[in-house]
């Protein structure tokens, strides 16, 4: 839908055709649903968008001609890595063969591929048609023009690229995400605060800034500067941060304690499941649409 929003043909591939089908549908559905609230994304109406893409049952249909290919599998590796490998024998030596991982090192999914200076990690967050961020993350041998082209592309298509200089695990969104997560959980479990309590520290405390600003630029804001902050500030944080516990197991009483609290608020059936994501992104475009208006000058 991105892609196609800024005038992009796509073809969509899957090894089950019913796949295809169903996205297709999917898509026609969503699309005629963001027109009607004004909400689409592009300049083109979205009967014009849904002509620009097709699908396909044969992976070499799929990527004649191609300039990017968005591999979208399941988060498998050796399932990737065939993937990655079966595409090596087929493309030139001018389409992008980009990843949406959001974890697996390119060391793990490109290396000896013929085309490994063509190949990147282009990690979409979810939902990505309203949160732009992408990470760039390129494998040792990528070539500075495939990030280069891959950087131009998705600011093309309206989203906010970061270009990653070298490869870590979880890359950045996800180390930040995880440390989040784990000091979240270890506060649950030790009984500091409750689940409800401690996604409103989220929700109603430090997500209304990170919505805007991140934490580097929170920290410059909130003294005459980022000297001023860490001078101020620096040995109350190393105090603190000496006190986080060991990295949780995820798994035991904690698990069903946070699982709990979280069916009261959203039962874990799939009607209400599917119900609040529709309400989260809803939420999202809105906020999407308020930044777009608040961009600083």
């Amino acid at each position: 839908m991105l892609f196609a929003s800024a005038g992009f043909k796509v073809k969509l591939y899957d090894i089950e055709q019913r796949q295809v089908t169903y996205a297709l549908d999917s898509i026609r559905k969503e699309m005629k649903l963001l027109e009607q609230s004004g909400s689409l994304k592009g300049s083109r109406g979205a009967e014009e968008q849904l002509s620009l893409i097709s699908g396909c049952s044969d992976i070499r249909e799929a990527v004649e001609g191609a300039l990017h290919v968005q591999e979208c599998v399941p988060e498998n590796l050796e399932l990737k890595k065939q993937l990655f490998a079966q595409l090596d024998g087929i493309v030139g030596d001018q389409v992008v063969l980009s990843s949406s991982s959001s974890c697996l090192l390119p060391t793990r999914l490109f290396s000896g591929l013929v085309h490994v200076k063509q190949c990147l990690v282009a990690h979409p967050v979810n939902p990505p048609y309203y949160v732009p961020l992408v990470e760039l993350v390129p494998h040792p041998e990528t070539a500075p023009a495939t990030v280069d082209r891959t950087y131009a592309l998705m600011r093309k298509i309206g989203q906010s690229p970061v270009r990653l200089t070298k490869e870590v695990d979880g890359f950045a969104l996800n180390r930040l995400q995880y440390a989040i997560i784990s000091e979240a959980w270890r506060l649950v479990e030790e009984g500091v605060v409750s689940p409800g309590d401690l996604d409103l520290v989220m929700s109603d405390g430090l997500g209304m800034r990170y919505a805007f600003i991140g934490p580097l630029e929170t920290m410059h804001l909130n003294a005459e500067g980022m000297l001023s902050y860490c001078g101020r500030y620096s040995e109350g944080m190393k105090r603190v941060l000496k006190t986080f516990g060991p990295v949780p197991e995820f798994s035991g009483a904690a698990a069903e304690k946070v699982h709990q609290a979280m069916c009261v608020k959203v039962p874990d059936d799939p009607e209400h499941l599917a119900a609040r994501r529709e309400w989260r992104d809803r939420c999202l475009m809105r906020l999407a649409r308020l930044k777009s208006q608040l961009q600083p000058q």
